[in-house]
């Protein structure tokens, strides 16, 4: 089952069983001013989870596309990308753990066709100091689950994740106890910091197992939890069965609520049984006509392809959805991404503009579902050509002259020089200096800003001087 195949079935899956399926939010939350973008299915429905009524019912579903632009760093590796798909379903005050836990599985194992025995979950291990107990309902209900399809699922009590570490995965350990750092969800974090009067509680993520040969032993000893790459989480059900009390206690609440999201991408990679989400449909041929543009594999430039796929995927969608490439907000994330995919681009042998062969098949992807993507196609391609177009005449000059530090340290002075004069975006400077071997002066950030501001005090300078009746030409 292809990437496709999975969202829509998961919508029909979950209209068949009483939920309304909603229009997605724009990736520019209305209204919120909190962060730039939609970074998850719940965010817009966030007054609704607090006690709202929806006009659409109390049973939602959705697919989200979602940006995170934090996690621009870490895209490269095999599982993130700043752009990606959220499954959700939400019930408000209608049914609770048993229901979502079922569903979940059912959809997991008799439509995608997961394995049931590579899927492990986690569950909220309690709290003492807050008199919240260990969530032995949804523990028991995933057991009753596993045991229905001949499964033994063995509960482990882990704790942290730096214990899990330690202490690894033992035979027939399917359950796992985390504490209120891996499964408690509120709007503030974490179980201490959950703001006074917000509805918060357990949640129960679920993963699925690649196997043992897939752990990087630098990661400690293979779990959930673990970073290590042996698991990979493909969602997570919030029971919002709290709410914190003014004297930072909590009690249950009258109205629960379900919040769930799945990570479209993960789930289709392990459908395919692929650790690497870039090899689904949604995001293979993308790589693929890379590939054909630059004559290289995507063995040999394995992590280049991928920011570079990621990054006009994500600039597709935000372009879409009515963000220009600018230096501010949305639109400067927006230029970061296009003009680090233009310089990996270059470091690739495409010295040329591909932007207007890429996104084409980038908009295909999405248009037969999404009728914004198929309606704004050729002004999206207008769009992102017009500022590849813009950087390609700076990019060779910045490269130049960065190359100029080589043997010496990058300071913030020096960064904002770059790109005061060459228009070398800041990070764009630091990121392409350390791929050199050019070393960064670690406190860059603050130089550049104090860089920024003397040029700023120079200017008022000059302001003053022009308004104080000079005489004029």
């Amino acid at each position: 089952m292809d990437a496709r195949e999975i969202r829509n079935s998961y919508l029909a899956f979950l209209e068949e069983r009483g939920h309304t399926v909603i229009e997605r939010a724009p990736l520019v939350p209305r209204g919120d001013t909190s962060t730039l973008f939609n970074g998850s299915g719940m965010q817009s429905l966030l007054p609704y989870l607090l006690g709202e009524t929806h006009p659409d019912g109390e049973r939602l579903t959705d697919s989200q596309p979602c940006v995170r632009a934090q996690d621009i760093d870490d895209v490269g590796d095999n599982r993130h990308t700043t752009f990606f798909e959220m499954l959700g379903n939400w019930s408000l005050g209608d049914y609770f753990k048993e229901e979502q836990i079922r569903g979940f599985f059912t959809f997991l194992v008799d439509i995608v066709g997961l394995d049931p025995s590579r899927l492990s979950v986690t569950c909220f291990i309690g709290d003492e100091e807050y008199g919240i107990p260990r969530d032995t309902e949804a523990a028991g209900i995933w057991q009753q689950v596993f045991a229905e399809r001949g499964i033994t699922a063995e509960v482990a009590v882990i704790g942290s994740q730096a214990d899990g570490d330690a202490r690894g995965v033992r035979p027939g350990e399917r359950i796992f106890f985390y504490d209120g750092g891996e499964n408690w969800w509120s709007r503030g974090g974490s179980l201490a910091g959950t703001p006074i009067g917000d509805p918060c509680g357990p949640d129960s993520e679920v993963f699925y197992d690649f196997g043992p040969e897939f752990q990087d032993p630098s990661y400690g000893l293979a779990h959930p939890a673990s970073d290590g790459g042996q698991f990979m989480e493909i969602g997570n059900q919030v029971f919002m069965q709290y709410r914190r009390l003014p004297d930072g206690s909590f009690e249950e609440l009258a109205r629960r609520n379900v919040d769930f999201g799945g990570g479209l991408e993960r789930i289709a990679a392990a459908s395919i049984g692929s650790d690497d989400v870039f090899r689904i449909s949604l995001l293979w041929p993308i790589i693929q006509t890379l590939e054909e543009l630059t004559g290289r594999r995507y063995d040999d430039e394995t992590a280049s392809m991928r920011i570079i796929a990621d990054h006009l995927r994500g600039a597709t969608f935000l372009a879409v959805d009515g963000v220009r490439p600018s230096n501010k907000e949305q639109g400067y994330v927006m230029r970061r991404l296009l003009r680090r995919a233009i310089r990996l681009a270059l470091s690739l042998g495409l010295s040329e503009n591909f932007f207007a062969t890429v996104v084409p098949v980038i908009a295909d992807l999405y248009a037969a579902d999404y009728p914004e993507v198929a309606a704004s196609r050729d002004e999206v391609i207008a769009v992102l050509v017009k500022e590849e177009n813009a950087f390609r005449r700076t990019l060779e000059g910045g490269l130049l002259a960065l190359g100029e530090y080589s043997g010496s340290t990058l300071t913030g002075a020096d960064v904002f020089r770059l790109s005061d004069t060459h228009g070398f975006p800041k990070e764009l400077s630091v990121e392409e200096a350390r791929r050199l071997g050019i070393d960064v002066d670690d406190a860059w950030e603050a130089g550049f800003a104090e860089a920024l501001e003397e040029q700023r005090a120079r200017s008022r300078g000059a302001t003053r001087l022009g308004a104080a009746g000079l005489p004029h030409a």
